[in-house]
């Protein structure tokens, strides 16, 4: 028996994800929780863009976590600025979950920073759905 995978399922799903994981992120940044709040904004871009590698590559999204190598498996068009800023948002998946390897904590005021340009980010992709 051949199982058929419902890719728009798959997008749909990322996509939910992503929204709540957003709204997760902007939660524990605004109560000062910066590492947990910049793992999220992390997560959240990352949803998107499996995604819209779902729906652009019609295939389930690989079980990784770089932003920039997901952006261009998915084909995305993206802006210098907005690549840069996926650049910058990567180094927190990895302190999020390994908080030992030595990334100094961005102040509040510089995760203020971080959330505003993933957030152009993070909306330019939703649109994209």
């Amino acid at each position: 028996m051949v199982y058929m995978v419902d890719i728009t399922k798959h997008a749909e799903y990322w996509k939910s994800g992503a929204l709540e994981d957003w709204d997760t992120a902007r939660h524990l940044l605004s109560s000062v929780k910066i590492r947990h709040g910049l793992f999220f904004v992390h997560l959240a871009l990352e949803k998107v863009i499996k995604g819209l590698l779902c729906l652009n590559r019609e295939d389930i999204a690989p079980r990784t976590h770089n932003l920039i190598r997901l952006a261009e498996m998915a084909g995305l068009d993206l802006t210098e600025e907005h690549t840069n800023t996926l650049a910058d948002i990567n180094q927190f998946n990895m302190e999020g979950r390994y908080p030992d390897i030595g990334i100094p904590q961005p102040s509040p005021k510089e995760a203020a920073a971080y959330l505003e340009k993933a957030q152009e980010v993070f909306h330019c992709l939703i649109k994209q759905y």
